[in-house]
């Protein structure tokens, strides 16, 4: 299959989806109302709640969803055969998680902004929104330790990525000085602030930073140190200080780079070698239904709903962008993903080198992939990546070294903003429990934001090696999913309270709470059976806490549906 033919045709069939399936969601199913009052007027403290202008509100929303979700599991997936991953990320994004995202979204722009889970209690009920609100905090603690973990195993494989990320930080804050106290305009101004960014690459590639160990800690887990104190200062700073302006420079960033690879396909023209099916590699779990927990971000993703109702529907100054937003930064994210999958699948076969030996052509491919074991690693997953999408960029002229840099710079620049993005979403969290139990001391900035930190900085250091959130790792692909299927049952009450076809929600999130409830109980199993008991009891209180809430749900809807 040639790359350059898929890529186009991919790309078309977005551009189709959201001309026509998103703008009849929007027109027909959520009624967008460009006259209706969004919370960030309403509640306007230039702070969290910051009227801010479409696409500059789309970068922020498409880094923060993006991560390196849609590199990890696109990349994992492919082991399975390029056609599966395919069919899923193309038929997830447009059905399921473009819907899901843009629903969360709408959603939240209409009641005060809120997290999906605190509206449960206006659309469900109380019961549910206390459940609601625990799986979203154990999903989010996962992610903020996570994604300390996954940028310092980055800052360790690309030292040369070190300097430009750091100095993104000043860079951003400066942009967001120029936007917002001196009234410049944000095009001109992100194009110096990118421009800049691309020189830091230049001096990190030939300036990489090493962290050494120090006091006994690894560098590991002083970069997760440094970055969980980042993390802290960046979530409560006002949006439009850091974390805004940060965003708005890394979907510029996303532009050039997957521009990049676009030409870099449109050059090399690689053909796909991974093989179109492959059911059963070595040592895999069962590609159904795994297949629709590893790809996560690619497809769809519980996280989105809360960077919908979290951070974006605090932004978002008119409902009709929404659609933009919410729909169209899902589509993107797709697109990612496919791209991802082309660079494993093609652009590895330009060649891989390990321990001296060189690999070319479906033999790079098959010595990557060789068995679940060789691919499934962190490093192996984002490295098939990195090196795949440098091999296609260096055709352009750009020099090898200075490629690998701008990849890596990529992969954690998007790292990056998940965690702050996370951490500022896990604070709205806190508030929000802290307020329904009647306890306001914890639901102010500082002790939530600590509680934030602090949780996820335990979390790191479970085991004294900062990398004890990887304990948990086993467990984030099916909270995620499963949180997608809730958050789908969330908007399909909503509408069914509204009198609107359900149909196009309800069907999604059918899927969505049968299929990662079965990988659930898959991962639950093998738990018991290695004893692995931590894992097991956090899993199943997850399992429950998810039942408890469908089986709420669904007597409500009864209700409803009686009610007509």
């Amino acid at each position: 299959m040639n790359s350059l033919f898929l890529a186009a045709g991919v790309a078309a069939l977005y551009i189709i989806a959201y001309h026509t399936y998103g703008k009849f969601l929007g027109r027909k199913i959520f009624k967008l109302n460009p006259e209706a009052i969004c919370p960030c007027r309403e509640f306007q403290d230039n702070v969290d709640f910051v009227p801010s202008k479409k696409q500059i509100l789309f970068g922020h929303h498409f880094t923060s969803i993006s991560g390196t979700g849609p590199i990890v599991g696109p990349a994992i997936a492919i082991i399975w055969g390029w056609v599966p991953a395919l069919v899923w990320i193309l038929l997830g994004s447009i059905f399921m998680g473009a819907v899901h995202d843009f629903g969360a979204l709408v959603i939240s722009l209409r009641n005060q902004g809120r997290s999906i889970g605190d509206i449960a209690s206006d659309v469900i009920n109380k019961r549910v929104r206390t459940l609601f609100l625990l799986i979203i905090f154990l999903e989010l603690l996962i992610v903020v330790a996570i994604f300390g973990v996954v940028i310092a195993v980055v800052f360790n494989m690309y030292p040369q990525a070190v300097i430009p990320v750091w100095l993104q930080i000043p860079i951003a804050v400066w942009l967001g000085h120029m936007i917002y106290k001196k009234g410049a305009p944000p095009l001109p101004m992100s194009i110096i602030a990118v421009t800049l960014m691309y020189l830091t690459i230049i001096i990190g590639t030939h300036f990489p930073f090493k962290m050494p160990a120090i006091f006994g800690l690894s560098p590991v887990a002083l970069w997760v140190v440094a970055l969980l104190i980042y993390a802290y200062i960046a979530s409560i700073l006002p949006v439009q200080t850091l974390l805004q302006p940060r965003d708005y420079i890394n979907s510029h960033q996303l532009i050039i780079a997957m521009g990049l690879l676009a030409i870099g396909i449109i050059i090399t023209k690689p053909t796909i070698v991974a093989p179109a099916v492959n059911l059963t590699p070595q040592g895999a779990p069962p590609v159904l239904p795994m297949i629709f927990v590893v790809v996560a971000c690619g497809a769809i993703s519980g996280f989105h709903s809360l960077v919908s109702s979290g951070t974006s529907s605090k932004q978002c100054k008119n409902e009709t962008n929404s659609l933009f937003i919410g729909f169209g930064g899902m589509l993107m994210e797709g697109m990612l993903a496919v791209l991802v999958l082309i660079a494993c699948g093609a652009g590895l076969a330009l060649g891989f080198s390990k321990e001296g030996e060189t690999f070319v052509g479906a033999a790079a491919f098959a010595h990557h992939y060789s068995s679940w074991a060789s691919a499934s690693g962190l490093g192996s997953k984002i490295g098939a990546f990195v090196i795949g999408s440098a091999n296609m960029i260096e055709k352009i002229g750009i020099p090898y070294d200075l490629t690998i840099t701008i990849m890596g710079v990529f992969v954690v620049s998007f790292a990056a903003t998940s965690l702050d993005t996370a951490t500022r979403l896990q604070r709205y969290i806190i508030s929000e429990l802290s307020t329904a139990w009647k306890m306001p001391v914890f639901a102010r900035k500082h002790p939530a934001t600590i509680i934030a930190v602090g949780t996820a900085l335990a979390l790191a250091f479970y085991n004294g090696s900062g990398k004890g959130a990887l304990i948990l790792w086993p467990l984030f692909g099916s909270v995620n999913q499963l949180l997608a299927g809730l958050a789908l049952l969330l908007i399909t009450v909503y509408l069914t309270r509204k009198k609107i076809q359900i149909v196009y929600t309800m069907i999604p999130m059918v899927f969505m709470l049968f299929i990662t409830g079965w990988a659930m109980l898959i991962n639950l199993n093998k738990f018991f059976i290695t004893s692995n008991w931590l894992l097991l009891f956090i899993g199943l209180a997850v399992f429950l806490l998810e039942i408890w809430m469908v089986v709420e749900s669904t007597l409500v809807l009864k209700k409803l549906h009686i009610a007509k």
